[in-house]
């Protein structure tokens, strides 16, 4: 009896020295957890972006938090698969691959800082090019970023076949993969290519800093709104985590780290949230095959 109220006590205690806010980390969690990160920019610059969130999820599961930025898309996929990435952000494309071929499963959703539960895709030229409509973008260099961008490659591929009716590959005089929003949008600013892909969000995040988006920039479309970025987690992991995990996305209202990150907060979501891009994707596919 005296062992059993020493150890109610120890763990009383070990609970107190918790910094306020946090839980106890479950016995069944894991010390530390992986957070994957699609390489939307840069990989410091990104890594700073969520610097903060990395650390409120540190002291709110009082776990180890170690962020990890891939080289590209497919990279946060294969490492969810195989278990070396345990929560990840995605895209709404790389969520759905990652769905399917890594058990991920969606915890929440990005909110933009006016309150959308979305983004939107753009194609965008330097200020002052010739190129002022998709029409007198052929023959031009254009860029996609990533092979599993939504905004940056399904979305716009979606566009030029069923609305536009072209075969990109013909169309412009070269197609390349930028590999980042933040490739694609500063080669715009240099002149290394004609005309790309990207979102609005992304453009928002590197302006005043590495851009002035109005000054630099004239944007030639827009897409409908696209479901916004979750972030989400392996399935396999155990619920009581999942469940703190999705708890704390929810409550994030650190003002420095959501306006790092362009963003109001997070928000509910579910998979079906994404059938939409899933039908893109399908889109795409049937597409390909004529």
């Amino acid at each position: 009896m005296k062992g059993k109220v020493f150890n109610a006590l120890i763990g009383l205690a070990l609970t107190l020295c918790l910094p306020a806010g946090s839980l106890a980390a479950s016995a069944d969690w894991p010390k530390q957890l992986n957070l994957g990160l699609i390489p939307t920019e840069s990989s410091d610059n990104i890594t700073e972006r969520f610097d903060n969130l990395a650390k409120y999820l540190e002291k709110k599961l009082g776990l180890e938090i170690k962020t990890q930025v891939s080289t590209d898309y497919a990279g946060v996929i294969t490492a969810m698969q195989f278990k070396h990435v345990d929560v990840a952000y995605f895209g709404p494309k790389s969520y759905v691959e990652a769905a399917d071929r890594a058990g991920a499963e969606a915890l929440a959703m990005e909110v933009a800082e006016d309150g959308t539960k979305g983004y939107r895709g753009v194609i965008i030229t330097k200020k002052g090019s010739p190129i002022t409509n998709m029409e007198q973008a052929k023959g031009k260099v254009w860029a996609f970023t990533d092979p599993n961008s939504t905004s940056g490659t399904l979305v716009p591929t979606v566009y030029f076949v069923k609305t536009m009716k072209i075969d990109p590959e013909k169309y412009f005089s070269k197609v390349i993969y930028s590999g980042s929003h933040e490739s694609s949008i500063l080669s715009i600013k240099a002149g290394k290519i004609d005309i790309a892909s990207t979102n609005d969000l992304d453009l928002a995040r590197g302006n005043g800093k590495a851009w002035e988006t109005d000054k630099d920039f004239q944007i030639l479309w827009t897409s409908d709104l696209i479901p916004g970025s979750p972030m989400a987690c392996r399935k396999d992991l155990p619920d009581s985590l999942k469940k703190a995990l999705k708890e704390a996305f929810l409550s994030y209202d650190d003002k420095e780290g959501l306006k790092k990150l362009k963003l109001q907060g997070y928000t509910e979501v579910e998979d079906k949230t994404y059938n939409p891009i899933r039908e893109q994707i399908e889109v795409k596919k049937q597409l390909a095959k004529k």
